[in-house]
Parts: structure tokens; C-alpha cells; sequence
């Protein structure tokens, strides 16, 4: 027993396979497609006023409340009680959509589901903390790939439920329940780790990978990438190694960390390149997440749930299936993404800008739904781009941080666009116009990025030209 004991702890598939169980489990709740019919149906029979205006932006306000202590509660603690506390505030959101009423219960509901949010990164950090650097590439596809199988899965079983076997969305919601309490129960048995990226950090650093084996631009930001050999001067920027945390008093060891983490940060943004591409990041993501949160809304104005058959489920898992094909189609483009990266970010985000005002001009919900295929499709294939050139020559850490500090810059965007634009205590314009606003803004990012490539195409071409003029001078 102690020597099966022993391989456990020091396997790399156990917690693979428990972490991508929970992972699944997570992910698979077949309701979600169909909350904005829930909510405003029999069941719970709110206005779609309250859902837009009153309930849905309690979710961008508690994610952005609770993003940056859970961020470092989530390292300090070492993943594992934070996945449990996301198990948790699931079982929590899903008990209270079943069994609670009115507008007070349901903006409950988002506040958990801001916590759940926020509780995320500690499904994709946790398992770097428990398998060594040779097997990130491996459990970094598989982490990934579950997820998306398991939204694929949920939506496609909603609307299969849904259209073929008339299941009420109370049922789907209660199945969406006993998927996240699975999730919970797979948690409890994950191994806890010995070390966090910042506050639990080894002295000794993990082997390096052999060369050629990073990941697919088309799969996660390659975590071994960041071990690539730098320069002495890049190397001296680089994190230093923290000291353990029981070896200074906790308020020092928590303003060091923060010093370290303020540090790496202004010497990742003092890049041009990774300011650009994160310029780009926050404003979009910011953009998409808004989009995301109210198109249920949009699609119940142009079919209405009650009068009109239903298909979010097909859709989703449509625009899940494009995304993750142009996600993996860029691993085999060959792009000079430094002369090309910002043309491409402006010309999609043009695409995104016409998607979303088609939506808002058309009263058809089926070019409603094709807007939001597009729209999806198109930013999928940007951040996974986005993200590859953000990580190629960054450490792990400091991946971690632009990628959490991109994430809540964007936050804190689109909470200034719920606050204006959605929530009652300001415009609390209709659902329509909201996507007027949201196609307008991505012209806004259109226009800023395609300036932007114009004048470093234009740079680029006369730099040459230059070089060229003086190699060929007597």
C-alpha cells in the first residue's frame, strides 16, 4: 500500500487524470446555453429589464472584486483549497437557480458565479505545480482539450434534452448540478502540491525541456518556452527566486512578493511588442466577455423562448467547434507576425465590429446566430495568436502574471462599459442598442490597430530600404 502510495505522489498521470476529470465535470453543465429562457420563463418568470440591467452585471462586479485576492490566495494556499472553494460556490449557484426566487437570489446567484470566475486560474495553474517541466506539453493539451470536449458536450446534450426530448430547463439545471458536484468530489482527491509559482517557490530550478518540444501556437501558451535560453541582461530582469514562506515574518514575505510581482511587470510592458499585443488583449477580451454575457438576451428579442424554438445549445456548440479549429489552424500558418500581427488584429477585429452590428440591424435570429459564429470564431483565432506572442519568450511566471494582469485590465473595462452602458444606475439601455455600442467599440479597436500596422509596415519598408541604400553605397 505505502510503496502504491509512493507512485501516486510522484506520477505525473494521477493528478493528470484527476485534475482533467474535475475539469470536465466542471465545464459539462448542459443549462448554461439556455439561462436567459430560464430565467425569464415560468420558472423563475423575471423581465428580460431585470436580467440585462439588474441581475447580470452583479457577475462583472464581484469577478472583478475577487480577482485579485483569489489570484494570490490561489498561490499562497497552493490550488487545491481554491479549486475546492470554486467546487463549492458551483454547488452553491446551481442550488440557488434551482430553489430560489426574484431579483435579490439571482444577483446571489451571480455573485458566486463571480467567485467561480475568479477561482479559474487555479485549474490551469495547478497542475505546472505537481508534474515536472517534461510533461507540461502533455498535460497542458490534455487540460485543455477536456474543456472544450466538456462545453462541447454540454451544449450539443442541452439541445439534444431540449428539442428531442422536451426536458424542462429546470432538469437541465439540476443535471448541470450533479455535474459540478462530481467536479467537487474529484478535487478532494487531488494531491496537494509542494510548491506555487510566487510564494512557494523551489530554489532549484525545474530541468529544461528539450528543444522543439513547446506546444502548438494552436494549443496553450507553452509553459516550457520560458526556460529558453535569454541573454545575461534578460536574465538579471528575470524573478528572482522568493524565499520560502516560513522563513520571514508573512507581512514582509507578502510585500516582497508584491515588489517582485511590480517589477516583473513594469520590465514585461517595457516591451512595445508585448504592450501591443496586450493593448489589444484586454480591450477585446473585455469586448468578447460583454458580448458572451448578454447574447442570450439579443437571441430571446429576436425568438423569443416562449413563442419560438430554441437552438443556443447547437449554436454554442457550433461556435465552440469553429474556435477551436482556428485556434489550431494557426499552428500551420507561416506569418511574419512582427511586420503582420497588427494588420491581422485590426482586419478580424473589423470582422468582430461587422458581426456585432449585424446582430443589433437584423431581426432574423438565424443571421443573429451567424454574426455570433463569426464573432466567436474570429476572436478565438486572435487570442490564441495573441497569446503565443505574448509567451513565446517569457518565463512561466511572468507569463502568469501579464496573462492574469491582461485579464484584469480587461475587466476593468468592461465593468466601465456595465456600468455605463447596462446597468440600471446608468444608460440601462436596451439589449438592441447594446450591440450597437459593443460593434462600435470593436470599430474603435479596428481603427486603433490598423493605424497602428500601417505605421510599422511603413517603418519596416523604410528601414529597409535604408540598409539597403547603404549596403550598396561605395
Amino acid at each position: 500500500m505505502d510503496c502504491w502510495k509512493g507512485a501516486v505522489s510522484h506520477s505525473w498521470i494521477y493528478p493528470t487524470v484527476i485534475i482533467c476529470a474535475n475539469g470536465f465535470f466542471t465545464t459539462m453543465r448542459p443549462s448554461e446555453s439556455f439561462l436567459t429562457p430560464y430565467l425569464t420563463g415560468p420558472d423563475k418568470n423575471l423581465t428580460a429589464e431585470e436580467v440585462t440591467n439588474q441581475i447580470f452585471p452583479v457577475w462583472t462586479y464581484s469577478y472583478l472584486a475577487l480577482l485579485f485576492p483569489v489570484f494570490l490566495l490561489t498561490d499562497y494556499v497552493r490550488y487545491k483549497p481554491v479549486l475546492l472553494l470554486q467546487g463549492l460556490s458551483l454547488i452553491v449557484t446551481w442550488l440557488l437557480l434551482l430553489f430560489a426566487h426574484g431579483v435579490v437570489a439571482m444577483q446571489l446567484v451571480e455573485f458566486f458565479y463571480g467567485m467561480v470566475t475568479a477561482t479559474e486560474v487555479a485549474y490551469y495553474a495547478y497542475i505546472y505545480s505537481v508534474v515536472s517541466s517534461q510533461h507540461y506539453q502533455r498535460v497542458t493539451s490534455y487540460c485543455r482539450s477536456v474543456t472544450l470536449v466538456a462545453a462541447t458536450v454540454a451544449a450539443v446534450l442541452g439541445q439534444l434534452l431540449v428539442s428531442l426530448a422536451g426536458v424542462s430547463y429546470f432538469h437541465l439545471n439540476a443535471i448541470s448540478l450533479a455535474s459540478v458536484s462530481l467536479a467537487f468530489v474529484c478535487a478532494l482527491f487531488l494531491p496537494m502540491p509542494q510548491r506555487s509559482m510566487f510564494f512557494h517557490r523551489k530554489d532549484a530550478p525545474e530541468p529544461v525541456p528539450e528543444p522543439g518540444k513547446g506546444l502548438a501556437v494552436g494549443t496553450a501558451p507553452r509553459p516550457q518556452s520560458c526556460q529558453e535560453e535569454r541573454s545575461p541582461a534578460a536574465a538579471a530582469g528575470a524573478p528572482s527566486p522568493q524565499p520560502q514562506a516560513g522563513s520571514a515574518g508573512p507581512h514582509r514575505h507578502l510585500l516582497g512578493v508584491l515588489l517582485q510581482l511590480g517589477r516583473d511587470l513594469r520590465h514585461c510592458y517595457g516591451s512595445r511588442k508585448l504592450l501591443c499585443w496586450s493593448l489589444w488583449w484586454a480591450l477585446a477580451t473585455a469586448g468578447f466577455n460583454q458580448v458572451v454575457n448578454y447574447v442570450q438576451v439579443l437571441w430571446d428579442l429576436r425568438a423569443p423562448s416562449h413563442s419560438s424554438a430554441v437552438y443556443n445549445g447547437a449554436v454554442e456548440a457550433i461556435a465552440t467547434f469553429l474556435g477551436s479549429a482556428t485556434s489550431m489552424a494557426v499552428g500551420y500558418v507561416k506569418v511574419n507576425w512582427d511586420l503582420s500581427g497588427e494588420l491581422a488584429l485590426g482586419i478580424f477585429s473589423a470582422l468582430d465590429s461587422g458581426s456585432l452590428l449585424l446582430m443589433h440591424f437584423t431581426d432574423n435570429i438565424w443571421a443573429c446566430y451567424a454574426g455570433y459564429l463569426a464573432f466567436k470564431a474570429c476572436y478565438m483565432l486572435l487570442i490564441t495568436i495573441a497569446t503565443f506572442q505574448i509567451a513565446i519568450n517569457l518565463s512561466m511566471e511572468r507569463y502568469a502574471l501579464m496573462f492574469g494582469f491582461n485579464n484584469f485590465v480587461a475587466l476593468v473595462i468592461q465593468t466601465i462599459l456595465t456600468v455605463v452602458v447596462v446597468d440600471s444606475g446608468g444608460l440601462g439601455l436596451d439589449i438592441s442598442t447594446q450591440f450597437l455600442i459593443y460593434g462600435s467599440y470593436f470599430a474603435v479597436i479596428t481603427g486603433i490597430f490598423l493605424i497602428r500596422s500601417v505605421y510599422t509596415i511603413i517603418s519596416i519598408k523604410c528601414r529597409n530600404t535604408s540598409v539597403a541604400a547603404e549596403s550598396t553605397a561605395p
